[in-house]
């Protein structure tokens, strides 16, 4: 019992570092493990207690819909390997609490490819509950900004109301989505998760069919952002947000359903037909009044979670 009369049960009212090295280093191998198998036998049961988050919904669903295309597995399953991991652990208190791991993967290897890290984040929601990989993001090495660190070593989480930053993490979801939908607020520098995204969408044409988006942020629960705070004064921030995209078709044309969305699909497609992803950003966010003031999205990650038709 402290002097205030509070009472500090597993550390929740203490400052202490995320895990240990060597814990995170058994849940990225845990998680690794797991999602090999699960991808070996397209089986999501297989490391459904491994994966939460936006990386979760992507995950989970790919491999139902996977699973539903080709019964028997994987016949060209590639085990993943991650090595050279780098942990950078933040010092918190209370829960949820998350580290994240920057490695090396295999993926990357094959002739011709640029050199990437594979860049997960693990959340643990409670004292009595496991690691769980929330996010992934894959960037270059020259992407990666350095991380504010104590003489220790630790990281320093951002707070999610941060007046510090360009935009606060909690906001970056409805920012995102509300530029997607509508230009505005202009907050983001120009590429391709940005404004040659939304260009794009503004522009899709296909002869007998129109188009609508539909943008929404996800900020609460498993899907809050998590930031760190870098040397100069920003933080790089995962965030994640779900997007829908309706193709309503002319009397007499219908909708092409492909096999991995009719792995998904509910309902019957005869003139529409409304696509759902779950996508995962990778942000750095600038100190407020610092260079252009705009947030860079270095990593995007989409995928497909449900369809239906109508």
């Amino acid at each position: 019992m402290t002097a205030s009369g509070c009472v500090t049960v597993h550390g929740e009212l203490e400052v202490v570092p995320a895990a240990t090295r060597s814990e995170a280093a058994q849940a990225l191998d845990g998680f690794t493990a797991a999602y090999n198998a699960a991808d070996k036998a397209y089986d999501p049961a297989l490391d459904a207690d491994e994966v939460t988050g936006s990386l979760g919904a992507i995950n989970q669903a790919g491999l139902r819909a996977r699973r539903k295309n080709h019964p028997n597995g994987n016949e060209n399953h590639r085990p993943l390997e991650l090595t050279d991991a780098k942990y950078v652990i933040p010092e918190k208190a209370g829960w949820p609490r998350w580290f994240l791991a920057d490695t090396d993967s295999n993926r990357d290897q094959d002739s011709g490819k640029q050199d990437t890290r594979w860049l997960f984040v693990f959340v643990k929601s409670g004292p009595d509950a496991g690691w769980k990989a929330a996010y992934l993001s894959v960037v270059t090495p020259s992407q990666l900004p350095d991380f504010a660190k104590d003489s220790e070593g630790r990281a320093t989480p951002t707070a999610a109301d941060s007046a510090e930053l360009a935009v606060a993490p909690q906001d970056l979801a409805a920012q995102y989505t509300g530029y997607l939908q509508k230009g505005t607020p202009d907050v983001f520098a120009p590429g391709a998760s940005t404004s040659l995204w939304r260009d794009a969408r503004l522009n899709a044409r296909r002869a007998g069919f129109s188009y609508q988006f539909i943008d929404q942020p996800l900020s609460s629960g498993a899907f809050g952002p998590l930031g760190l705070e870098t040397a100069d004064g920003g933080a790089l921030v995962f965030f994640s947000s779900k997007h829908f995209e309706q193709q309503t078709a002319a009397k007499g044309l219908r909708p092409v359903v492909s096999q991995d969305v009719a792995a998904l699909l509910t309902g019957e497609v005869r003139s529409t037909l409304t696509k759902e992803r779950v996508s995962s950003q990778l942000v750095y966010v600038p100190k407020k009044g610092a260079g252009t003031g705009k947030v860079i999205v270095l990593n995007r990650v989409p995928g497909l979670t449900a369809a239906k038709g109508s």
